[in-house]
């Protein structure tokens, strides 16, 4: 199987991906629909942004493809320590952010990525798959944080029962606000620069990428379901807001797909599509002990083992 076959079968991948995903929230949401934003970018490539807003579930929400591809900025030259180069990169991205503070945040992503000697794009110098999904919550259920890594756990495990550790470690300590000393939700799986060697092909790498996305919408709508209808007041919707501020944190100081976005002259509109609509930062804001916030707070200053 060729390399370019690989590359070609993943972006098709991502697309029917986005097109199954975004039918299944419409439905869920029962209000409203996906805008869709076709776009080019200058260089190469372009993607599809597809955007719900308020709606009777979700608040505020995403679910990104694109293939981009082209020379190497300077600054990404830097990053791989090569004088020139040439890169495809095909990925689908999401981030949901309910009305309910009761129902959690979740942000998934599953990419491809290839590097090129020749400005033809013909032979690959390197290539690799990343990914992965996670769970932030307002308002937590344990039996919730259950579910989703249990649905993410099975996933990895027809692929090797070592993935799963593996990658849910390292989710645990990317998706972490190191200046606030606490995580950013329960976690999930990440997993980055996922090369072929003598253990997994890249077309093992292929299979495992793929099932982890198409689980997506296993792990995450039941939790939906379950919660969606809770009732809410004002002081927690509040405390939501407050939480969110945390999620834009992340994402503006820590997160690579936002600065490689950046880097690469992405689409601004696309890129920031993850922020929440309504956020606050209140002065060193605390919650009373013993109350349902605290008690995430607590979840939150150290992993936790859900399966």
């Amino acid at each position: 199987m060729t390399n370019s076959t690989l590359k070609n079968r993943f972006t098709d991948y991502i697309h029917n991906l986005q097109d199954e995903i975004c039918r299944a929230l419409v439905e869920l949401d029962g209000k409203a629909g996906f805008r869709e934003d076709l776009w080019d970018r200058d260089g190469g490539g372009g993607g599809r942004t597809r955007v719900i807003e308020k709606g009777d579930v979700f608040e505020k929400g995403g679910v990104n493809v694109s293939t981009v591809y082209g020379e190497l900025p300077d600054p990404i030259k830097t990053h791989f320590n090569v004088d020139k180069g040439w890169f495809y990169a095909a990925g689908i991205s999401l981030v949901l952010h309910p009305e309910n503070p009761m129902v959690p945040t979740v942000h998934a992503n599953f990419r491809f990525f290839e590097l090129y000697e020749d400005p033809q794009m013909q032979q690959s110098a390197d290539r690799w798959f990343g990914g992965g999904a996670d769970l932030t919550p307002y308002y937590l259920w344990d039996e919730d944080a259950v579910h989703f890594h249990r649905v993410l756990k099975e996933a990895c495990d027809r692929h090797g029962e070592d993935l799963y550790p593996r990658f849910k470690k390292e989710c645990d300590e990317y998706f972490y606000n190191a200046h606030r000393g606490e995580a950013r939700g329960i976690g999930g799986i990440f997993f980055d620069y996922l090369r072929g060697d003598e253990n997994r092909s890249d077309e093992d790498w292929y299979a495992f990428t793929t099932d982890a996305g198409s689980v997506f919408l296993d792990s995450y709508l039941p939790i939906v379901r379950r919660r969606m209808s809770e009732p809410y007041n004002r002081s927690q919707r509040y405390w939501q807001e407050i939480r969110r501020g945390r999620y834009v944190e992340f994402n503006l100081i820590h997160d690579r797909g936002t600065l490689f976005g950046l880097k690469t002259k992405g689409r601004i509109e696309s890129i920031f599509m993850s922020l929440p609509p309504r956020v606050r930062w209140d002065y060193n804001h605390q919650p009373k002990s013993g109350t349902r916030e605290a008690y995430v707070l607590e979840r939150l200053k150290k992993p936790v083992e859900w399966v």
